[in-house]
């Protein structure tokens, strides 16, 4: 499967994890050795999209390559991440709604649960809003970030990045679950966080020793 099949079928996910509503949020993919990304239709319906509709655009000029769909209005944030940080290679948007119920309260999501401190390595990080200006949402997000793989944006929603698409893709599934599971465990009551020397041994055990 090529860049541009596995940036439509994470596209295509979004909807089916529930972390989008109607037409908003999106996925991109590079080839850092083409310097070509690869990235959602602007308000395109996610069930009509088929791989040919992704739009290619140059990492350099950030300009769609030849005339094809408009791209995502995020496309400058998914361009700066890609340009400021060479292990990025897909970016996730989402507006999921208990990561986002974080963001809009501007409140970090705690390391209470080893799964954050599996995937995340200590607390999911919430930066102040952002207005969608330039450069600044990637800018911000650089700035603000932990040293997992997704951040959430004051009063806006969900970015999570990684070394491919798939694992771009599941830090935003990750994040909504994890955050969707604090949520819940607020109405019990105050969630206790993980001692950080026990987040270690976790983020150790789960980048060094888990799957095959």
């Amino acid at each position: 499967m090529n860049l541009r099949e596995r940036v439509c079928n994470a596209n295509k996910m979004l909807p089916k994890a529930g972390l989008v509503t109607m037409h908003s949020g999106n996925v991109s993919g590079l080839d850092r050795e083409t310097g070509k990304i690869y990235i959602k239709p602007s308000g395109m319906d996610y069930d009509a999209m088929i791989p040919a509709d992704m739009v290619e655009v140059d990492l350099e000029t950030g300009e769609a390559t030849a005339n094809q769909r408009k791209p995502s209005v995020d496309l400058s944030h998914h361009v700066y991440l890609f340009k400021n940080d060479p292990t990025v290679n897909a970016v996730v948007h989402t507006h999921s709604n208990y990561a986002t119920a974080f963001a809009a309260a501007h409140r970090s999501i705690p390391c209470v649960l080893t799964a954050i401190s599996d995937e995340f390595g200590g607390e999911i990080p919430c930066a102040p809003y952002i207005d969608n200006e330039g450069d600044h949402i990637g800018e911000a997000i650089l700035k603000f970030r932990g040293r997992g793989p997704a951040i959430l944006l004051g009063n806006h929603g969900v970015f999570a990045w990684g070394e491919t698409v798939e694992k771009a893709l599941k830090a935003a599934i990750m994040i909504e679950d994890v955050a969707k599971t604090v949520h819940l465990s607020y109405q019990l009551g105050q969630p206790v966080p993980i001692d950080p020397a026990e987040v270690e041994k976790w983020w150790d055990r789960y980048h060094n020793r888990y799957g095959q």
